[in-house]
This record gives C-alpha cells, structure tokens and sequence, in this order.
C-alpha cells in the first residue's frame, strides 16, 4: 500500500457504514471514549452518530423503553435563516447527549462483586448471634469462626413463608440475576439441607429508609406495604430439592433486566422443605446470597438540567422518579 493510503484516515478509507459496523464491536466505554480521543474526526464521527447512546443501549435494551434524556431545549427548529448558530447549537445538543450516555454506560458497567451492601433484617432468626443475617453476604458456608448461614425459627407448618430483606450498593440498580445457596447442616446424620421450596424476589424501595432497619418486623404486613414500595415482582422459582444440586450457589435469571428503583431487595422463601429430627419443626436455612447487576453511583456527576426525567414504563409499575437531583 502507497504512503498516500496509508495516511488516510480510517474512517473515510472505510466509510460511514463499515465504520459504524466495525465500532459497534467495542463493547467496552472505555474503548469508545479511547477511540474517540485518536484525532477529531473520530471524534466528530463518535458524537454526530450518537454511539454512546448505541453502546449503552446494547448493554441495557431496558433504558430505551424507560429512559428519556431529550430536552425541549435540544429540539431544534431550522427556519432557513443563521444556519451557523442552526448547526452550532445542534452540535452542542450531540456533544451533550454523548457525555450524558457515556458517563451513564461507564456507571452501568457490570459489577464482579455482590451488588449487596447491607443485609438489613429477616422474618424470624433462631439465633441471632450464631445464626444472623449477615452471614449470608459470606460466600463461604463454613469460616475461622464456624459455621456461616442464616436460620429461621422453627416452625410447625411448612408452608409458611420467611422474608429476608437487603439493601444494594446503590438506589439505581439492574439487576439481571440472583444467586442463593442454602444451608447444608454438616453436624446432623444424613447432613440435610434447608432449603426452601420455592423463591421470589421484590426490588424497590422505601418511602423512609430510616425507618428501615434491624429493628424492623417484616411480619408486619402493614407496616411493610406503608414504607416500602416494590416495583418488581419476580416469578416464583422452584428450588432444587436434589441433594448433590442444593448445596450450592443456585442461580435465578430474571426474565429481563430489572431496573430497581429504591435500591431494596426482598426475598420470599416460599415454605420450608426440611424437617429438624430433633424437634419435628421445619426450617430454613441461607449460607449465601448474591445479586448480579449494574450499578448507576448516585456520586456520578451528572446534571439535572442534561438528564431533565426519568420515568418507568407501566410495565414497571407506572412509577416517575427523579434521579439526579
């Protein structure tokens, strides 16, 4: 190849469409943003075909159906006269929207570790020194100091249902998949596991997180719907009940991402599927639990007057909210 092609610039030896088709392959915002930073025409080619909102909306298919970013002031009228203040206000709207959809990929961006922050309470603890909450955000059953799970009350009835109750890293949350592993008692013959028959999950919020903490009873139903709301119900999944597949992590894939609004996470074990010999009660026992998902930090420094709303479509319970303040 002659010195004159190879000083070409690659997005004009290629052209517009295999241009895009070759970025569109960068999946990753840093190498977006990277790219966009070798010369200004790959900058301009970045911005004016608006591949930011692309890349952030192939991470997240969920924001183009809840999202809405556009400004009436970024609604431009051309009427014919001062063509040059026309294109120079419609380059900074580009300009805009590229640094809102690249910080909002960059806040998106998976999360390796447990979304969970905090294990905030459960609907009964047979013992809540050995046997607390907290153990369950311990991803191994067994530590320096033992034995490492949650434990229900024992209870008569195996239908009866046990919540737990989390809160995520941040109030803005996809979650797109959850992890629980029950207990498996190693002490008792048979070592038997306590699982639950069935789960579900709620994402949301709480109209006064104060008010929610350890203290907090989950068997008040009242009390509960009164300050918490949940935008998301998941459907109900089957536990394993096979011994070789219950010790472990099992996984429960949303159907699509959640977006969770609130940055609460509840747990319903649907009845227990273990009985305790020694009393004939049945409980419910957790070693671990963990959220897969992207996170949007509240720290992340966006504008209110770039990102004007926020809304949730009626399928996610027809909430609007406002996220940066």
């Amino acid at each position: 190849m002659s010195k004159v092609k190879t000083n070409l610039d690659l997005i004009q030896w290629l052209g517009h469409d295999m241009s895009i088709k070759v970025f569109s392959y960068l999946d990753n915002p840093r190498d977006l943003v990277c790219a966009s930073a070798v010369s200004s025409s790959w900058n301009d080619f970045v911005i004016e075909n608006g591949l930011c909102k692309e890349l952030c909306l192939k991470m997240i298919p969920e924001l183009s159906s809840v999202v809405r970013t556009i400004e009436g002031d970024n609604l431009i009228e051309f009427d014919g006269n001062n063509v040059g203040y026309y294109y120079t206000r419609k380059r900074e709207c580009l300009k805009r929207d590229h640094r809102v959809y690249a910080i909002l990929a960059f806040g998106l961006m998976p999360m390796g570790n447990n979304c969970i922050s905090q294990a905030i309470c459960a609907s009964s603890t047979n013992d809540p020194i050995k046997e607390s909450l907290t153990n369950t955000l311990e991803p191994r059953d067994i530590t320096e100091r033992g034995l490492s799970y949650w434990s229900s009350i024992g209870q008569s009835n195996p239908c009866v249902t046990e919540t737990l109750l989390y809160r995520l890293y941040s109030k803005i949350c996809l979650v797109t998949e959850i992890y629980v592993q029950p207990f498996q008692d190693y002490v008792h013959d048979g070592v038997p596991i306590y699982s639950a028959k069935a789960i579900r999950f709620r994402l949301g919020g709480a109209r006064d997180p104060m008010k929610i903490d350890s203290k907090f009873d989950l068997r008040d139903e009242v009390a509960l719907s009164r300050l918490t709301i949940w935008t998301y119900a998941s459907p109900v999944f089957p536990m394993s009940q096979h011994i070789v597949q219950e010790n472990k992590l099992q996984h429960f894939k949303l159907p699509e991402p959640v977006l969770c609004i609130g940055g609460f996470l509840l747990v319903e074990l649907l009845g227990s599927a273990q009985e305790f010999v020694g009393n004939n009660l049945f409980y419910i026992c957790i070693s671990h639990v963990k959220v897969v998902g992207r996170i949007l930090s509240p720290e992340i420094p966006v504008k209110t007057r770039v990102i004007r709303r926020f809304s949730l479509s009626s399928t996610q319970g027809g909430v609007a909210n406002r996220l940066i303040n």
